[in-house]
């Protein structure tokens, strides 16, 4: 079982890209927000307890996957160094134990197409960073990277097509 990481700031498009991959390859997709989504029915997001039921969801999926032999997960991540430096570690070391491997990928664009993105009803329904000044409060003081990886693919979607996106990842990573 492999994890296709694709990880990136709010609004580059990793849901998109996800879901363009999908129509691609054989794969089930883990976005971000279903753990998210499911922590909120406990915690108010942020609250102490939050971000660690977030972390053990994720965690739990992908164990479940890699027990049932899932031949490919595309992952949705917005991943903060150093915060979240052991969490891709736990996620590697269970996926390496069933014999596969994460496939990393970092996805960005310039500012004014994220921006230009943020309103898209997908986002407003699923309860997403939908105001610049949203995007700018939760990005502030963090650091959002490509996951420090010398196989980690770096793709700027504002250049290309979600489609042509999938693609780049398909050829690179040979899925």
């Amino acid at each position: 079982m492999h994890i296709l990481f694709l990880h990136g700031a709010p609004g580059v498009g990793k849901l998109t890209v996800a879901r363009a991959l999908s129509r691609l390859v054989p794969a089930r997709l883990h976005d971000n927000h279903a753990a998210i989504d499911l922590a909120r029915t406990i915690f108010d997001f942020g609250a102490p307890g939050f971000w660690e039921l977030v972390h053990e969801v994720r965690l739990q999926a992908l164990r479940a996957a890699v027990r049932r032999r899932v031949p490919l997960v595309i992952m949705t991540y917005c991943y903060v160094e150093p915060d979240d430096g052991p969490a891709f570690g736990d996620f590697e070391a269970c996926v390496e134990e069933g014999g596969g491997r994460v496939l990393p990928v970092f996805l960005s664009c310039e500012r004014g197409e994220t921006l230009r993105r943020l309103g898209n009803a997908d986002r407003v329904e699923r309860r997403k960073i939908t105001t610049p000044a949203a995007l700018d409060a939760f990005v502030a003081g963090l650091k959002i990277v490509a996951v420090r990886r010398p196989d980690c693919l770096v793709l700027d979607t504002g250049q290309a097509s979600a489609e042509d996106t999938a693609r780049c990842i398909v050829r690179r990573f040979e899925l």
